[in-house]
């Protein structure tokens, strides 16, 4: 310990607040953390976990209180379980920060029904997920469990919480739906969302198909009341299915912004918005084509389409056409109402709600389609911006039963810690366990409720491998975040994730003998896919990076191996349709001890409102007193550089990236805008959130604060 402080009698609350203040030499107590953790297990979580003699114990008593699904250790000798459990325990895990500990303890650990004591340690959790994954196949089952407990990869929250439970919800993370221009369409999807939130998943609603506000019903004019109603019947839904208390529903909507009622929709998010028409829980997001920005450019107005109108004329619903290609045919088409506001006038007031409200998100729609190595269109994104996959039309009957079954998205998320993976010698096969374990995700949900999920999940096996800790890597390797070198390694990165995942899936396809639905169709199907990867070199190209990944045993993929995997992927095709996307990543980074996604830290020492116990503090995976200079936030760090990592990340990433941009308190409007057309420019396909640095309130700077004098 430091003997810069006396940490005797103060409980682990009161050592993880002092990250929070500098010791007498100016520096960061980092021993007081480690010792709240310590303390954390000493004065709490010891005492308060159901003590068993043995495993066999403890796993009869689990199954019988019908905490555990007997099922999952039904598959495997005893032998072998006790032999999994007991290599689990030799690993002698250890949570490196207090947030980390009590994240898990709080979020995902087993509980007594009554919420007062744990029936699980981090061990135990680690080993249920990777039985139940498994499904009775042991050598698979301690690969999983090895790359869980060593921290290389991390099944999202979904899975990791209810895996081996018997009362849980679903494995998997969110789910899209999207809505048809009739009523049928909208009962079954306010039905389906009331569904899939109650099982723990959210729910992203696609709306431009619906018709605008004072469009015809049954050619009476005037009569439809536009989006704004079926929002907030959305809202209501999620409301009130709020995962038994656990936590309220989360939804979102998008909307193209070329759909008349897209004024009033941004309109729901100000703060001064009328009750009738404010949207509070619900999260927005708009579908931005590049005509839109084109026209912004040149400042001219644009036109909005009636949905309505588009679908007589086209005989397909406004998300299946593509505004840039039709844009000046529908303009000059009398048989579509149609009206002007100006285009740069629609960006300053998408700047005015972020400035607000950090909504909406923004989905770039012929970057995302350009990119689509699978047919048919992508119209919406999902709850966190990351989710890009192509969805088919349901036509309903009078009773809201299937007429024709479309096919919705589900998503089956995880992630790689980026250091660890990498400090595990092996990383192509992480991926390879990674890849397996999301599929048998995939696999095992089959969610009847919602045909239309189930449909398409089971015709796509889409899942979306994430990653994270990328900051927190680089910063441990003496790489800035905003260097070139940072961006070689980005590029080269995730140019050897996507060959891995490839090869994973192509393995897996020649495993099962069959291919995702669609797969002929694809440009991985006609070899297009992978022309830029055998006319282009993607290795290592600074001297820093080419040594890193010499040191740590990478090896990147050359020429002539995507030109074998080319051939390889042509004979026997994928069995995942969508293989990678990069979501926010929350609670698991923190147990993890890793920076979130791929994007900067937000403070060397972050500071989290944690229930009950009020402010926790977190120190940067890798931080010390030495390399403070490598951890400049995001804030500081500003949304260009931020936005020239995620372009050489996401050219790799078949699906989207969670990227959030950040801002310094004395921004403007313009400078969110300008934001937004730099990343339009250098080809991301989606924006997550706008955060702004909050301003400090006069007087509450503390001297020797860590959060104010970093």
């Amino acid at each position: 310990m430091d003997k810069t402080f006396n940490h005797e009698h103060l409980d682990y609350h009161a050592l993880n607040a002092m990250l929070n203040l500098l010791d007498e030499h100016g520096r960061i107590q980092f021993n007081a953390d480690k010792e709240a953790t310590r303390q954390f297990f000493l004065q709490h979580v010891n005492q308060n976990t159901v003590f068993f003699h043995h495993l066999s114990e403890k796993l009869d008593y689990l199954i019988s209180e019908g905490y555990y699904e007997a099922e999952i250790l039904t598959q495997y000798r005893n032998e072998f379980i006790e032999h999994i459990w007991q290599r689990a325990y030799q690993v002698k895990f250890r949570f490196r920060t207090f947030l980390g500990a009590y994240k898990f303890f709080t979020s995902y650990a087993l509980k007594t029904r009554d919420g007062k004591r744990y029936l699980e340690r981090f061990e135990d959790r680690v080993v249920m997920t990777a039985l139940t994954l498994a499904r009775g196949d042991e050598d698979f089952a301690i690969s999983l469990m090895d790359e869980i407990i060593h921290q290389r990869f991390q099944p999202a929250t979904p899975t990791f919480i209810n895996a081996g439970k018997a009362s849980r919800g679903e494995l998997i993370s969110c789910f899209l739906l999207r809505i048809e221009d009739n009523m049928e369409s909208i009962g079954r999807a306010i039905n389906s969302s009331l569904q899939l939130s109650r099982r723990g998943g959210g729910v992203a609603l696609l709306l431009s198909n619906l018709r605008e506000q004072g469009a015809p019903i049954k050619g009476i004019l005037n009569q439809s009341s536009g989006v704004i109603p079926v929002m907030k019947l959305l809202e209501d839904s999620f409301s009130y299915a709020n995962q038994l208390g656990a936590r309220q529903g989360a939804g979102a909507v998008y909307l193209n912004v070329h759909h008349p009622d897209i004024l009033q929709f941004l309109d729901t998010k100000r703060e001064n918005a009328d009750e009738k028409i404010r949207i509070k829980t619900l999260s927005l997001g708009v579908v931005i084509p590049d005509i839109t920005l084109e026209l912004a450019k040149q400042n001219k107005d644009m036109y909005l389409f009636s949905p309505y109108d588009v679908e007589r004329v086209y005989g397909l619903p406004f998300s299946e056409i593509s505004v840039s290609e039709k844009y000046y045919e529908m303009v000059d088409d009398s048989r579509i109402q149609k009206r002007k506001i100006s285009a740069r006038g629609l960006f300053q007031t998408l700047a005015e709600i972020q400035f607000e409200s950090g909504y909406p998100y923004i989905m770039f729609e012929d970057t995302v389609n350009r990119a689509n190595p699978i047919e048919g269109r992508i119209n919406m994104s999902n709850l966190c911006s990351e989710i890009l996959q192509v969805n088919e039309a349901s036509n309903f009957n009078d009773d809201l039963s299937y007429q024709k079954l479309g096919r919705d998205i589900s998503c089956n998320l995880g992630s790689i810690n980026i250091a660890k993976a990498l400090d595990g010698g092996n990383l192509e096969r992480t991926v390879d366990v990674a890849i397996q374990a999301l599929t048998a995700v995939s696999e095992m949900s089959a969610i009847d409720s919602v045909p239309s999920i189930r449909k398409g999940n089971d015709e796509s096996h889409a899942i979306g491998l994430g990653q994270m800790n990328l900051h927190g890597f680089l910063a441990r390797e003496k790489i800035h975040y905003d260097s070139q070198e940072a961006i070689d390694f980005t590029q080269a990165y995730f140019a050897t994730i996507l060959y891995y995942c490839l090869t994973a899936s192509s393995r897996l396809a020649q495993q099962k003998k069959t291919t995702f639905d669609g797969f002929a169709q694809s440009t991985y199907a006609s070899g297009a896919f992978f022309d830029k990867y055998i006319k282009e070199d993607f290795q290592p190209r600074t001297s820093t990076v080419c040594e890193l990944f010499e040191k740590l045993g990478v090896s990147s993929p050359s020429r002539s191996d995507w030109a074998a995997l080319k051939d390889q992927v042509m004979k026997h095709g994928l069995y995942n349709r969508n293989l990678q996307a990069i979501p926010p990543t929350g609670s698991i980074s923190y147990i993890n001890d890793a920076t979130a996604s791929i994007h900067p830290v937000t403070a060397k020492i972050e500071i989290r409102k944690e229930g009950k116990i009020g402010r926790v503090y977190f120190p940067a995976p890798y931080l010390d007193n030495n390399n403070l200079e490598f951890y400049r936030d995001a804030y500081d760090i500003g949304p260009k550089a931020i936005i020239d990592v995620y372009a050489a990340a996401t050219q790799h990433v078949d699906q989207g990236l969670s990227l959030t941009l950040f801002f310094n308190d004395n921004v403007t409007t313009r400078d969110i805008n300008k934001a937004q057309i730099y990343a339009w420019k250098n080809n991301i396909k989606t924006l997550y959130y706008i955060r702004m640095r909050q301003k400090a309130i006069e007087g509450t700077q503390v001297d020797g604060c860590v959060s104010c004098s970093l």
